[in-house]
């Protein structure tokens, strides 16, 4: 018991220390271990050794995948690929049904780019859409914001999602698939939230009109050189997404693969999509085919934006790494077996990673952060829940994902991000993008409890 209250304790002041004094999650989740590993009774050599081996077992099994997806995001920021895909849908579905076209455009890019960056790629073209249309820039800005954060919890190789099935040893193809399964009406959740709240509610550089006063500046990537800014042709809509889509197709592959039924066989084949399916070779695939962005017009090298793909993904690395630590000293502490004993016959199953995500979400702020939390505290107790199968580990980093949308506010980037580019104050934010994450996890835990009582 007293190392269960010491964890609601340590939790506590990590998310006062993250939200009030801006500690930096790598330290918070690093001193939380060490903390936590004293009051558990481990001695100092067993608590630096438990540390060191958390951080790198953990970042031995995703920390190349996490290099690999910031460097595909670079690729499609930078060359304007994420604005071809979003051409592309609107294309489709034309300009009337533009609030679906952003959540389709928001769902397919958040895979690879964090949500904060593809918000901002893409805000410039909602305003265009807004301007050309009349659509309300709050319809199009919330509607583009559902579906990016929907793939941001729930569809790897996004890293949140990412480092909780690593923690939680959850098969990658299986999140993923079941990831599609509950992201899709998670994402539509939000964009009817948008279209409702949209049409009682006015942007700030909305004029009488209802369309937004904007620049000529809404399509094609940009690059600053000598002569100022020179813009770029778009690449073509296949090769952008070329490099999302084969590696989630790789992975999906080398799942169904590994099936005990055998689906391809036990030959060659099979072996060839279990060996292309590892998401370290999917993702190396996928960086490959991005490397054909970047058109001859652009002048800088292929070394530059590798390198700005590798100090995004840098920190992201780190927290997973400390977020795995922190896991390792709580399984250490035996904590997980109190945690199953006291809390088994309540029959809470993948509510109660929910409800943990959730806490910290709104709490602090930071999904990831969440995920990543929420995950070394769930993972010693799975079995003592029923959730130690494979398809119980997919389903509770889904539940996870869920609880870290669940919500978005004042304390969260993504909220300033969605308010300030779709010109928003502080209050119709509230009311618009905090009520439509509310809504999206509520719904994404219910599909995930649902796919609980059909596969578990």
């Amino acid at each position: 018991m007293l190392i269960f209250i010491s964890l609601v304790i340590v939790v506590a002041l990590m998310v006062l220390a993250s939200s009030k004094f801006h500690v930096h999650p790598f330290l918070s989740l690093l001193f939380a271990g060490i903390v936590m590993g004293f009051i558990g009774g481990l001695s100092e050599v067993e608590v630096t050794k438990t540390l060191i081996d958390g951080f790198g077992s953990t970042l031995g099994s995703i920390g190349i995948i996490i290099a690999f997806g910031a460097i595909i995001g670079v690729y499609l920021e930078r060359s304007g690929g994420a604005m071809a895909l979003a051409n592309w849908v609107i294309k489709k579905v034309g300009d009337k049904n533009a609030p679906l076209a952003m959540n389709l455009t928001g769902f397919v890019v958040s895979i690879p780019v964090y949500c904060d960056s593809g918000f901002i790629i893409l805000s410039s073209l909602i305003k265009a859409i807004s301007r050309k249309s009349g659509i309300s820039l709050i319809v199009l800005g919330v509607s583009l914001a559902a579906g990016l954060y929907a793939t941001h919890v729930f569809i790897p190789p996004t890293p949140g999602p990412l480092a909780a099935a690593a923690a939680l040893d959850a098969d990658i193809g299986l999140v993923i698939l079941f990831g599609l399964v509950v992201a899709v009406p998670v994402a539509l959740t939000g964009m009817l939230w948008a279209k409702y709240i949209g049409s009682r509610a006015e942007a700030k550089d909305e004029g009488e009109s209802g369309k937004t006063i904007v620049k000529e500046e809404d399509s094609g990537a940009v690059e600053e050189s000598d002569s100022g800014k020179v813009r770029t042709e778009l690449p073509k809509t296949y090769r952008s997404f070329a490099p999302i889509l084969v590696p989630i197709i790789l992975i999906a592959l080398n799942s169904i693969a590994s099936y005990p039924a055998s689906p391809f066989g036990e030959g060659n084949l099979t072996d060839f999509l279990k060996f292309v399916g590892n998401p370290v070779i999917a993702l190396l695939t996928g960086v490959i085919l991005v490397f054909r962005l970047k058109g001859p017009q652009v002048t800088q090298s292929h070394s530059h934006w590798v390198g700005e793909g590798l100090k995004q993904a840098g920190v992201i690395i780190l927290i997973t790494g400390a977020g795995g630590a922190f896991g390792a000293i709580l399984r250490a502490t035996g904590i997980g077996d109190f945690i199953g004993d006291r809390f088994s016959g309540l029959e809470l199953g993948l509510l109660l990673p929910f409800i943990i995500s959730a806490v910290l979400k709104t709490a602090q702020g930071s999904s990831t952060v969440a995920i990543i939390t929420t995950a070394a505290i769930v993972a010693p107790i799975l079995e003592s829940f029923g959730l130690d199968s494979a398809t119980g580990r997919a389903l509770t980093v889904l539940s996870v994902g869920a609880g870290a949308m669940t919500v978005s506010h004042i304390n969260d980037s993504f909220f300033w991000v969605v308010s300030q580019f779709s010109g928003m104050d502080t209050n119709t934010a509230l009311k618009s993008q905090t009520v439509a994450t509310l809504l999206q996890g509520l719904v994404g835990a219910l599909i995930v409890m649902g796919l609980g009582l059909v596969f578990i």
